[in-house]
């Protein structure tokens, strides 16, 4: 009995013989069911090598947004802590101040809290330290270069010497917050220079000193020397306020030698 199969004939063009093959049924089924198979293989090869290959093209874009994040996730982190240190001088400067907090909103009208307006910031004055009679002066008798810290009390710095030529405004010295009226001492023995006031210094006191050193007291709210005086280290040559350039009560000092300013934290050694 002949076994059924499939006859492949190819006969060339221009050629008078020809070739005959020969296959198995089962085998052209096979090669049938096979082809088909791959078929398939290849339309899910494409069907999901498509979203593969996006995704992998997504990848570095991915990691440099990840990078990206964890920059701006540092910042953050950066602010935060600087937020926090402002809160906390901001506390101690009210507690310098002396700024009592707003009451809380306890009245109602109409079935609606009315917030109580705010009360006006209460100043206190700085207590003045006295020593003995027997106890060993302080401060030098005549001329000398400023080396005493200008007040009774440490204060509270609110902004340090930025000098010209940097990214940011000109602030010659350094501005500390203290309580309104807060005597303010010569840093050094001198001979006032200038007592008056200016329009971004307001009432200020400039004291002359040797070796080309000259100290600057700015914003004061009273001034005790006057031009042409002659005052010790120590001595009181005015009171703190707010007047002039400023946004509250605080003491410029600025200590300048030949002209040109100098940060005043880098020669006054004598901090209280």
């Amino acid at each position: 009995m002949t076994t059924r199969g499939v006859t492949i004939v190819v006969h060339k063009d221009g050629d008078l013989d020809s070739r005959q093959y020969r296959f198995p049924r089962w085998l052209v089924q096979a090669g049938k069911w096979g082809a088909m198979a791959v078929a398939v293989l290849v339309v899910l090869f494409f069907a999901f090598a498509g979203p593969l290959t996006r995704n992998a093209a997504r990848v570095p874009l991915l990691e440099r947004e990840i990078t990206r994040l964890r920059v701006e996730n540092s910042r953050v982190q950066q602010l935060a802590a600087a937020l926090n240190r402002a809160e906390a001088n901001y506390q101690e400067l009210r507690q310098i101040l002396g700024v009592r907090a707003p009451p809380t909103p306890t009245s109602r009208s109409g079935g609606s809290v009315v917030r109580q307006p705010d009360p006006a910031p209460a100043m206190r004055a700085a207590a003045i330290r006295a020593r003995g009679p027997r106890a060993t002066p302080r401060y030098a008798m005549g001329a000398s270069m400023p080396r005493h810290w200008p007040l009774d009390v440490k204060g509270f710095v609110t902004r340090g010497q930025v000098r010209p030529g940097v990214p940011d405004e000109a602030h010659p010295g350094i501005d500390v917050a203290v309580p309104l009226g807060t005597p303010v001492r010569a840093s050094g023995g001198a001979r006032v220079a200038a007592a008056g006031y200016d329009p971004d210094y307001g009432l200020f006191v400039l004291l002359r000193h040797p070796g080309g050193y000259e100290t600057m007291y700015g914003h004061a709210s009273r001034l005790v020397a006057a031009e042409g005086d002659n005052v010790q280290a120590g001595q009181v040559i005015a009171l703190s306020g707010n007047s002039g350039r400023s946004t509250a009560p605080h003491l410029h000092f600025e200590i300048r030698r030949d002209g040109k300013s100098i940060d005043p934290l880098g020669l006054v050694k004598e901090i209280n």
